[in-house]
């Protein structure tokens, strides 16, 4: 750990761009696979078959998957930090700890999701026609739910002392792998929902594998050590303070999206099979935003460590402007080009017009999350976690709960979608007036660890 850290020395931009490009590549790939599990399962199995993998059991699944990945947020952080300050016993402590936990939740949390999801599926009033096939890859995906967390902390582990590149690279293997088993589970064999977890759950297993083994054996100053694998109370719970917030925050989102994917529900299977085609598409668009903020999260929190706050502040600016100006392109190519892409989900005329209504309510908004993103991230690098917790919490998911609960049966799927961009606007002036004031203001401070 003797050598120069780039990212507290080297130029500012460049350190972000540099650590953001392999993160967005993840992502993309992460999303790609997602992606092609929609088009093979749609093309080869019908749009029932998309819906079942797509709607209700994505929410449900980006539930507890978010959930885990918003607790990863709080060992990302403590990580970089202690990297940044060079406290190598103190590292040694989080991985250990962060793993542990992670082979225990994913273990534990993955039965008892798989015993629980036809009733989770019953809440979310899923129609007949895709309750039996939903319940199928919920099963099987939380199944191998264990390994999907182990990649996603061992990811963040090497994200968080800047490594970006090995994760991508992982990340590839499992996609790539996963597009010719759902070729050959769903194309080939026809085993239509099923193929398609069945692929995924390997997928997921080989990415586990692989990060483990880097920690294991290629990472200088860091080493993941099986017989030293323990729950350290005292790590575990600055771990806590952190990731715990940003969880509930992330699983509060679902909640948010389970109670509209619920209304939309009601309105059919092609409305199901439009929101679930969006959701592939504009995914591009969130992993872009995500990439912004895992950029700028552990940017910050290793200069946070090292007390370069000059640094944190001018990379939190600069972070917010790359991100806003990709999300107005992309945005305006969702208008323009939106249709023929929902034509690669599904031939079905129908769902493609109701799907379009959605883009062109959402494309126009989607940079002023870029807001929310980067100050968020910002601010909990630097341990400040519970007024950015609450943000989201009142501003977005309370706000999009009771939008849904107001429209109830007289809701349309312009009036529900509409809750989106609304909520984005009311999170990012709340999230902009307290970044403010919290950096520039008089509470403003220094590093306080």
């Amino acid at each position: 750990m003797n050598k120069q850290n780039q990212i507290t020395e080297g130029t500012i931009w460049k350190q972000i761009l540099l650590f953001f490009f392999p993160i967005l590549l993840g992502s993309f790939f992460q999303q790609f696979y997602n992606t092609m599990d929609a088009i093979i399962v749609g093309r080869f199995a019908g749009k029932e078959a998309l819906s079942c993998i797509a709607g209700s059991s994505a929410q449900i699944s980006n539930f507890f998957v978010g959930f885990f990945s918003g607790l990863s947020v709080g060992v990302t952080v403590i990580i970089a930090q202690y990297y940044g300050a060079r406290d190598e016993k103190r590292i040694d402590q989080a991985l250990h700890t962060a793993y542990a936990f992670s082979l225990l939740f994913g273990l534990i949390g993955g039965g008892l999701c798989a015993v629980l999801c036809p009733i989770f599926l019953g809440w979310m009033q899923t129609p007949q026609a895709i309750f039996g096939g939903s319940v199928t890859y919920l099963r099987i995906y939380f199944g191998g739910m264990v390994f999907l967390l182990v990649y996603n902390m061992g990811s963040g582990i090497l994200r968080a002392i800047g490594d970006s590149k090995r994760p991508l690279y992982f990340l590839m293997i499992g996609t790539l792998t996963n597009v010719v088993l759902d070729l050959f589970f769903v194309g080939k064999l026809h085993l239509g929902v099923q193929g398609a977890a069945i692929a995924t759950f390997i997928s997921q297993a080989i990415s586990a594998v692989l990060v483990t083994w880097t920690l294991m054996y290629r990472v200088d100053g860091m080493q993941l050590v099986f017989r030293k694998l323990r729950l350290d109370r005292h790590m575990l719970r600055r771990i806590m303070r952190i990731g715990l917030p940003s969880a509930i925050e992330t699983s509060t989102y679902s909640v948010s999206n389970i109670v509209l994917q619920s209304a939309m529900n009601r309105m059919g299977v092609d409305v199901v099979a439009a929101w679930a085609a969006l959701g592939r598409i504009d995914g591009l668009q969130w992993m872009i935003n995500g990439a912004f903020g895992m950029s700028i999260t552990t940017f910050a929190g290793q200069n946070y460590g090292a007390g370069k706050m000059d640094r944190v502040r001018k990379g939190t600016w600069i972070t917010l402007a790359m991100g806003a100006v990709t999300s107005m392109v992309f945005g305006a190519l969702l208008i323009r080009f939106g249709a023929p892409v929902f034509g690669i989900f599904t031939p079905d005329p129908k769902v493609i017009e109701i799907g379009m209504q959605m883009a062109c309510i959402m494309g126009p908004f989607y940079w002023i999350f870029s807001f929310i993103e980067a100050f968020s991230g910002s601010r909990r690098a630097q341990n400040d976690v519970l007024v950015p917790t609450v943000i989201c919490l009142v501003g977005i998911c309370a706000v999009r709960i009771g939008w849904v609960a107001v429209l109830g049966a007289k809701a349309t799927v312009a009036s529900l979608v509409w809750c989106y961009p609304t909520t984005w606007i009311a999170g990012g002036i709340l999230m902009t007036i307290y970044y403010l004031y919290r950096t520039y203001g008089k509470s403003a401070h220094g590093v306080n660890r």
